[in-house]
């Protein structure tokens, strides 16, 4: 009967351990594409910092509007 038990909860322990190792890889991946897309995301606002620095973008109040106006 204790032998039956000490199983029983050994079994559980196992399956808790293996369902934990399942979400930390899930979660990683997850990590994994956010850091993909923080970099991205970098990327895209030095490009756009750079381009104000050298006023190829300029201020919404400096650009002419378009012809149908």
């Amino acid at each position: 009967m204790e032998e039956q038990n000490l199983q029983k909860r050994l079994i559980e322990i196992e399956t808790a351990i293996a369902f934990q190792e399942k979400t930390i890889d899930e979660l990683n991946q997850v990590v994994i594409e956010q850091g993909k897309q923080i970099q991205k995301l970098i990327q895209q606002n030095q490009y756009l910092a750079e381009m104000l620095k050298n006023e190829t973008v300029k201020p919404l109040s400096e650009e002419t509007p378009p012809p149908h106006y």
